[in-house]
């Protein structure tokens, strides 16, 4: 049955069956108890299923990391490994904020909108450089943070775990572990064990994704519609055209100069695509993302560091393109003109900042951030949250797309792209030129 009809189709399916009942849920009317049953049906299903991926996140980024630093090390040219990783992530990053400039000149959306200024507000969540610092250094031991909110006169305290603490909390031991010898050896089992069990139950909630996928992109049809794209279309459409640009030209072009094929990336890494979309969480697909850059035929070693570290610091669609159109959007709107230095600090931003994101909340605060630097009015931000979860979707498969793409370019050039046992033919092609 798996055979003739592919784990992929059954998500397109679903998602297809999402958009159905989303549409069918928008249509009836607001008084109508079954409208709102289907509603809160998607919002249900789709929420937990996000819940069940980001369970999983903490114990498989801990245990994949620390059993990665354990396998690197018979790796000679480990450090090589974590240059050209880095060194990949700035690269996609350069082109995909080139991109987003060159879209926000030739398109202009910031004089075509059709919103007034009263919707220019400061939005609750900024960044900044000192946010990236701090959340470099873990608070804890297990990098759990706190966040406390008052609605209607109560106090809600929520937990959270920041993943870039977590990654240099697991390095730390990792390494650790590895420094001590014998001693650390029963604890380096007892990882590659734990590992082990998280990844089995990572496989039985990767089943559940076409019902997630139909349960998500039903939920986000139905909360936000397409209805106010309209006043802010010519900046959607250029924030859009730059994340395909990316996606299905620049990626491709990638693949191509390493002898990679094109065809069978995109068929490994679609599952991971899609989900990031309907999820709008590059955190939350992470476990994904790693299964398929494995089926990919990349080391299970390397790829468990860089996949778990590109997933909270590699983000070509929030943190290059959607900063860069959104930035010349903000000046073209007040009428601040921007000058040779202001596009440079714009691409220095967008390629070192995605880091600075980490752990923070989505584009919203790269964006507060790239204005910040520039020092334009954070009320512009405001102009554009209407339509950001709209946005959010694209701009997501996009990061999960370039979280998958450069584990295999470093792991093809560093000779770390084999055939798994998993998925023999696959890898085979992949490196078919």
């Amino acid at each position: 049955m798996t055979r003739r009809f592919p784990f992929s189709a059954q998500v397109l399916v679903g998602m297809a069956v999402g958009l159905l009942l989303g549409f069918f849920a928008r249509s009836l009317d607001p008084a109508n108890p079954a409208g709102a049953a289907i509603a809160e049906g998607l919002r249900i299903v789709g929420e937990s299923f996000v819940q069940l991926l980001k369970a999983l996140v903490v114990p498989l980024v801990f245990t994949a990391i620390v059993a990665s630093i354990a396998a690197l090390r018979d790796l000679g040219d480990a450090a090589k490994l974590v240059t050209s990783t880095l060194l990949w992530f700035a690269i996609t990053a350069l082109i995909a904020v080139l991109i987003g400039l060159a879209l926000g000149t030739i398109i202009q959306p910031g004089i075509q909108a059709g919103i007034e200024r009263v919707a220019a507000v400061r939005p609750s969540t900024t960044g900044s450089w000192l946010d990236f610092l701090r959340g470099l250094i873990p608070a804890n031991i297990l990098g759990i943070g706190a966040s406390t909110k008052i609605v209607d006169g109560a106090a809600t305290t929520s937990l959270s775990f920041n993943v870039l603490q977590l990654i240099v909390i697991a390095i730390a031991v990792g390494a650790a572990a590895v420094k001590v010898g014998d001693a650390g050896a029963p604890f380096l089992t007892f990882n590659a064990s734990a590992l082990a069990i998280f990844r089995r139950i990572l496989r039985w909630v990767i089943a559940l994704t076409p019902i997630g996928s139909a349960a998500l992109i039903g939920h986000a049809i139905v909360a936000y519609g397409w209805a106010s794209l309209s006043a802010l279309g010519a900046f959607a459409a250029a924030v859009y055209i730059g994340l395909a640009l990316v996606l299905f030209v620049v990626y491709p072009l990638l693949l191509r100069s390493q002898g990679l094929g094109v065809r069978q990336f995109f068929a490994d890494a679609w599952p991971a695509i899609q989900l990031g979309f309907v999820s709008r969480s590059s955190i939350g697909t992470l476990p994904v993302t790693e299964e398929a850059v494995e089926r990919i035929g990349v080391s299970r070693s390397y790829a468990a560091f860089a996949v778990p570290f590109a997933a909270t610091t590699k983000m070509d669609g929030c943190a290059a393109i959607y900063p860069a159109v959104s930035a010349l959007f903000v000046a073209q709107y007040f009428g601040i003109a921007l000058h040779a230095t202001d596009y440079l600090l714009i691409v220095a931003v967008s390629v070192v900042g995605s880091a600075a994101t980490a752990g923070l909340t989505g584009a919203v605060v790269m964006l507060t951030l790239t204005l910040t630097t520039l020092g334009l009015p954070l009320e512009g931000a405001g102009l554009l949250l209407a339509i950001d979860p709209i946005l959010d979707m694209g701009r997501t498969a996009v990061n999960v797309a370039g979280q998958a793409l450069v584990p295999t370019i470093v792991a093809k050039r560093h000779g770390l792209l084999g055939v798994p046992a998993e998925a023999p033919a696959g890898a085979a092609a992949l490196q078919a030129a």
